[in-house]
């Protein structure tokens, strides 16, 4: 019988909100399955950092949106620097959660994944169809991208809501954008809440997905 061994390269990660530069360097030197330790343990479990201050307020926003959105709270869950306090995006490394920071939401569900997906093929289908046109040359060219990164990340078992107009068309993602329009209001309003800038969310088919998706960016 063998004790359990931790890689070296995760012993430097010590508490719930890591300074970046050990993420990148655990993340860098440790292989893949140092990148899924991350990506599982730091990057989704735990208090969220944007909530240090008050966790019990993030069980209250959790059951909130998973009332709005019909899932489990236990399945919503905050990404980014909300997440670990600094943000680890290459443009932005090691900025500080504050009041210029997104509140990065995902959820990991099967159902909604699904129903996202609906609601992007449809859109999807008539954007190219012709049957909606954007408004003007930017929001084409908006489009025309979002609807080709769509189309990658489906496949990958993930999509960004936002990429998807807001129309009620598409019943789901108008669901989200409104939930994610009350969801900083009210906050706003609240004691002790984060002060955001705006709010996202993030759907990934199930938890393989979302670990292979980390992966891949920690590379």
């Amino acid at each position: 019988m063998e004790p359990f061994k931790v890689s070296p390269h995760l012993s430097t990660l010590l508490d719930s909100y890591p300074d970046v530069k050990l993420i990148v360097d655990a993340a860098k030197n440790g292989g893949a399955t140092s990148k899924a330790a991350i990506a599982r343990l730091w990057l989704s479990e735990g208090i969220p950092f944007a909530f240090k201050k008050s966790p019990a307020l993030y069980e209250v926003v959790r059951v909130w949106l998973g009332n709005r959105l019909d899932v489990d709270p236990k399945e919503i869950h905050l990404s980014g620097s909300a997440r670990i306090g600094q943000s680890l995006a290459p443009a932005k490394m090691g900025t500080v959660f504050g009041n210029h920071s997104d509140l990065d939401l995902f959820v990991v569900s099967e159902p909604l994944f699904d129903q996202v997906r609906t609601d992007f093929n449809n859109w999807s289908y008539d954007f190219e169809s012709g049957t909606i046109q954007p408004t003007n040359e930017k929001e084409e060219e908006f489009w025309v991208g979002n609807n080709s990164r769509g189309q990658k990340n489906l496949h990958r078992g993930f999509l960004d809501s936002s990429i998807v107009p807001n129309r009620d068309a598409y019943p789901t993602i108008k669901n989200i954008s409104q939930s994610m329009w009350l969801l900083k209001k009210k906050l706003d309003i609240t004691e002790d809440a984060p002060s955001i800038k705006s709010a996202s969310v993030r759907c990934y088919k199930n938890w393989e997905s979302y670990v292979r998706q980390v992966v891949l960016s920690l590379s």
